[in-house]
């Protein structure tokens, strides 16, 4: 089935590595001009079917930055039809020991940085006839329990209000959907989980038995993107495998929990 993307300028933030870098192929592969952005710029650009991702170095955090981003896909390009707001992150961190300034900066670059981006997206969006559309990344982290992680999962709890109500202020130019994400097998997926057998051992508490794939992301992002999705505005795409098994099933003596 055809995504309908071929020709579609793409901006994936953070998209040269690990799920960005899945969201990014995946664009690619349908036929999308794909400008990825970091604040480093990485060590191998992002290629899928022989065609490659441009590369822009851009703190999402920096208003200014943001804006000459933009500006520079749009003088390139001439448009700018799709953000897929990627970036994001955090380490471990106890909330009763990290500090203020810690907290401060995790909820920056993950629900602060991702409204600049929008704006300055929406902007641009708003003026095209076609309109534009935008898929914040979000994770289950915003809905359930985020141990060592809280100011992220809060600011992803933020993501998620952001979007439905971005989707209602953008409308009926720009689509706003936002997927939210479980676990992911990416190359610093041993920080999290261990070595190939704790991976694996991670992956088999899945319903579906295994982790999600970058490209697993990218798969619904590129979805909800196209006309496909023409008529989805609003909407969160849970992506995680069927979620996690409730904690009193493995603890449970009966039959139907073993």
């Amino acid at each position: 089935m055809d995504l309908g993307l071929d020709g579609a300028v793409v901006l994936v933030t953070g998209g040269v590595r690990g799920v960005g870098a899945g969201i990014s192929r995946t664009f690619l592969r349908a036929g999308a001009t794909v400008v990825t952005c970091a604040r480093n710029e990485p060590d191998r650009a992002v290629e899928a079917d022989g065609r490659t991702a441009e590369f822009l170095a851009c703190d999402v955090r920096d208003a200014e930055q943001v804006q000459d981003l933009v500006e520079t896909i749009v003088s390139r390009h001439g448009r700018l039809d799709v953000l897929v707001n990627n970036a994001g992150g955090s380490p471990f961190a106890l909330a009763a020991d990290a500090s203020p300034k810690f907290h401060a900066k995790i909820v920056e670059l993950n629900l602060l940085a991702p409204l600049l981006v929008a704006q300055a997206a929406n902007a641009v969006m708003q003026s095209q006839d076609s309109g534009g559309s935008i898929i914040n990344i979000s994770s289950v982290s915003g809905s359930r329990p985020s141990p060592g992680t809280a100011a992220y999962g809060a600011a992803k709890a933020g993501i998620d209000s952001l979007g439905a109500s971005l989707a209602v202020e953008w409308a009926r130019k720009v689509r706003v959907n936002t997927v939210v994400v479980g676990m992911v097998d990416t190359e610093q997926s041993h920080l999290f989980y261990g070595d190939d057998e704790g991976v694996a051992a991670v992956g088999a508490t899945v319903p579906l038995g295994r982790l999600a794939t970058p490209d697993d992301i990218g798969n619904c992002a590129a979805f909800l993107a196209s006309p496909l999705a023409a008529y989805v505005s609003g909407s969160t795409l849970t992506v995680h495998g069927g979620g996690e098994r409730p904690a009193y099933m493995a603890a449970a003596r009966t039959k139907e929990t073993k």
